[in-house]
Formats: structure tokens, sequence, C-alpha cells
């Protein structure tokens, strides 16, 4: 259970509750076991007003909690406690975290094979099966899932949660704050090779990838996401980034703090992305370009030379009836031979 003083704390990490003040010492004390909307939240839940869309639903909700602006807040039933922010739904998402599953337990499971080298900090989990390498750094608060493998050398910093079957691999770093979810492939060898004088019969010639990977502080990977280890130089992440689902980031490639990236995105190696940049959806980057700080990319954008000015990009097609799409491709290729 979660009081109301709890969630405020929680939320003036980022912003502050304007009428604080207003609210008094029983209602502080009040407890609450979860999130619900507006319409299924009841009287031990919190809820949230994020847009005048949803404002038809205010005056009805059963929510003990309701998080709002300024400008709705003499519209709040008077049966919650209205905590008025700036951003409701900034508040939104730092309250879940409060009611979100923690795992309590600080044990190293009796399966797990740990190299006498590695150094594990104080209140570490390590789940069934784990693997942790040769000279490895765990850090304090740490909890890794079962079947997580961590290579030699690699370091993790502290507050990580990484979940089952991730993959970190040797001499990779990984910054503290971070959550690695299911699948995740930290270090994976990139994609190198050379061609041999005739591929069909005597094949590729493999490239070493000699470079780590370096993720920063407060970074989000996805299930099944793959970070290809650099050539030569490092692969990084930033600070602040968060990746989605099944995104491919290939060798070299750099990404600034703060950057956002949707599911089956794939970059291509030695590219560069800025700050706060956000790649939507199935969007393909070429390799060995740069893209600047504060680019928006929708989805399905293909993206193939440097973007040099902040703004928002896109090139994919919307659907339409297929009837019609035949006729556009037909004029969009006639276009091309003038």
């Amino acid at each position: 259970m979660i009081t109301i003083k709890q969630i405020i704390t929680r939320i003036e990490q980022h912003q502050p509750v304007t009428n604080k003040s207003e609210i008094n010492v029983e209602q502080l004390s009040q407890e609450l076991d979860g999130v619900g909307s507006l319409t299924t939240a009841n009287h031990q839940q919190l809820s949230f007003l994020s847009g005048a869309r949803y404002v038809s639903s205010l005056a009805s909700s059963q929510a003990g909690v309701v998080l709002i602006t300024a400008d709705y807040c003499d519209q709040a039933p008077d049966t919650a406690v209205a905590l008025v922010v700036a951003s409701p739904y900034l508040a939104y998402a730092s309250a879940s975290q409060l009611f979100g599953h923690q795992s309590l337990s600080n044990n190293i499971h009796p399966s797990a094979v740990i190299a006498d080298s590695a150094i594990i900090d104080e209140q570490v989990s390590i789940g069934p099966f784990c693997m942790i390498g040769e000279h490895v750094k765990i850090g304090k608060h740490c909890s890794l899932s079962a079947h997580v493998v961590v290579e030699d050398n690699a370091t993790v910093g502290t507050d990580c949660v990484i979940k089952a079957n991730v993959v970190i691999g040797h001499d990779c770093t990984i910054g503290s704050h971070v959550r690695l979810h299911a699948g995740a492939s930290i270090g994976s060898e990139g994609f190198g090779f050379a061609p041999t004088s005739d591929p069909s019969t005597t094949g590729w010639e493999r490239i070493a990838q000699l470079g780590r990977v370096v993720v920063g502080d407060h970074v989000r990977i996805g299930s099944q996401t793959c970070i290809d280890r650099g050539a030569i130089n490092d692969t990084v992440i930033g600070n602040h980034v968060i990746i989605d689902n099944l995104v491919q980031v290939a060798h070299n490639v750099r990404i600034g703090d703060g950057t956002a990236i949707a599911a089956q995105t794939a970059i291509a190696g030695s590219t560069s992305i800025g700050k706060r940049c956000i790649i939507g959806g199935a969007v393909g980057i070429t390799g060995h370009i740069e893209i600047t700080d504060d680019v928006t990319l929708s989805a399905m954008t293909m993206v193939t030379k440097s973007i040099k000015a902040a703004g928002s990009y896109s090139s994919g097609t919307a659907a339409m009836p297929t009837a019609n799409w035949r006729r556009a491709a037909v004029r969009f290729r006639q276009l091309g031979r003038d």
C-alpha cells in the first residue's frame, strides 16, 4: 500500500504539487493500492486527467486521488484528493513506479555460476542459472533474473534491473539505473566481413570486432533488442536513452542523450544520432551518416543521408486502398523519369 504522501514525494522529483499545503494530515496518510483510468478506478486507486478529451469522465470518477492541472481542479469529484500539477501525465509516470513489481530478493541462487574473480557488490540478486564471467563487476542493488550471462571483464553499475536471458558481452560497460529487458543482447559481434575474390566459393573474411558497447546511466533497452559491439571504436548509448523491443543497433553507432527509439528500427554501422531525437517504429537508417540533435523521424522513414537541421522528417507511405496505391505508385515511378 502506498500513501498519498509517498506519491507526492515521488512526483516532486520532477515537478511541484502546487496545492500540497491544502492537503491535511489525514489525507496524506491515505493508502492506495493501484492505478486506474478515470472510468474504472476505485477509491483506493490513483487516476489522472491527461487532456480535455477525458474531462467528461472526471466528475463521476470514483478514484481516491486524481492528478490534474489547475484548469480542471474545480471539476474534480468531492470524493477524490486532487493533486494539482503542471503535467498530470508526467506525474502519473512518476507515481506509477511506486506500484510496480519490486523484487525483494537479495540472494544469489545456488545454481548461478560466478567466477572467483568477479566482484559482486552488496544487496545484489542473482537468479537461477546465471553465468558471471572472470573479472566482472556488478554494482550494489542490482537484480539479475534467470539465465543472464555477463561475460568476462564486463561492468554493471548500481541499481540495474536485468531480465531473463539477457547477454552482456565481454568488456562491455553498463551504467547505473539501467533496465535491460528479456533477451536483449548487448555486445554481440558486429556484422563485419570483407569479401574474398569470389564469395560464392571462398566466402567472406570475418573482421574481428574489437570494440565494446558502452551504455550510459538511466537507459532502458527493450526485449530482443541487439546492440553490436564496435569493430574498432566503441558503440555508445548515451544517458537517458530509451530503446523499444526488436531494435537493431549496429557496430560503432553512437546515440546521444535523451533519444527515444521505437520498435523494429534498424540503425546501420558507424551512424551518429544526436540528443533528444525521437525515432518512430520500423525506421531504417543507413550507415556512416550523422543525424543532428532534436530530430523526429516518423514511422517507416528511410534515412539515407545525414540530417543537419533539427525538425520532423518522414518518408513512409500511409495505407490506402490497394487500387489507389497502385495508381499512386505508377505516377511516382513516372516522376522519376522526368
